[in-house]
């Protein structure tokens, strides 16, 4: 009787080891669940479920709102749905590491936008008349004969998000009528930083013939060391944005109140 006694409580002596040691920790969530029933849900207005939504959405990555979560629960472990109430980010496939990387990302560019300060951002321009805005009709070189016209197809090419063309080809005008060799070099430089990186997020389209023909250039830059590229990118302007700019209400609205003035 001793011996089976001391059997009994040995097996039971194991089999508790073994719980122990497979069983997962509780958390606070499944201790509140034991002890009386599990803690209220977050509201729909909360960060996490903001985040769920936003998921559920697209599975986009991991929205802002997940850095106001807690440390614990931004370590990219996923946990099971009854940890909702630690605040779990839910984002899947992700970790938060994902929104520090777009916040260094926007001040990276942010940066940049800084540096291209010595270029031109805007022209001065008066209302243009109503023979000017139909001459633009005519041809792609009578809009961008004139800063009215300039400016307000750049207008459209922001609607596009492709104002970078205008912008670069406004740059390469601006570089050809630098004398210094000082200034030159600067202004080629944020030209070059700005528009054909392919590290910047305002990068134009160039061939690749073009690209190595400006990186050979860039040691000893000159006015016209971006001509080709400016071509280019006029070229693409005139087939590509020019014919729905025509068409774009930007352009019919300003024709018609002028027609009505």
């Amino acid at each position: 009787n001793k011996n089976n006694r001391e059997g009994r409580d040995a097996c039971a002596w194991l089999a508790s080891r073994r719980l122990r040691v497979r069983s997962p920790p509780l958390t606070d969530v499944t201790r509140a669940g034991i002890s009386g029933g599990l803690p209220t849900l977050p509201g729909k207005d909360s960060p996490w479920a903001q985040s769920r939504w936003r998921c559920a959405n697209g599975r986009r990555r991991c929205p802002k709102s997940c850095q106001a979560l807690p440390q614990t629960a931004r370590s990219g472990d996923h946990k099971p749905p009854y940890a909702v109430a630690s605040a779990w980010c839910c984002c899947c496939s992700c970790s938060c590491l994902a929104v520090q990387n777009q916040d260094e990302e926007r001040a990276r560019r942010a940066s940049q936008e800084v540096q291209g300060e010595g270029l031109t951002i805007c022209e001065e321009s008066l209302t243009p008349t109503l023979e000017q805005v139909n001459t633009w009709a005519q041809s792609f070189d009578n809009l961008m004969m004139t800063p009215a016209g300039r400016n307000t197809f750049r207008e459209f090419l922001r609607s596009e998000f492709s104002e970078e063309n205008m912008q670069f080809w406004m740059a390469c005008e601006e570089l050809k009528q630098e004398a210094s060799k000082t200034k030159v070099e600067e202004k080629a430089k944020l030209i070059y930083d700005n528009y054909i990186s392919s590290l910047s997020p305002r990068e134009v389209s160039l061939d690749s013939r073009v690209r190595e023909v400006i990186n050979e250039n860039m040691q000893e830059p000159s006015q016209h060391i971006f001509d080709d590229a400016q071509l280019q990118i006029y070229t693409l302007m005139h087939r590509d944005s020019y014919p729905r700019f025509m068409n774009s209400a930007i352009y019919k609205d300003l024709l018609r109140s002028l027609s009505e003035a």
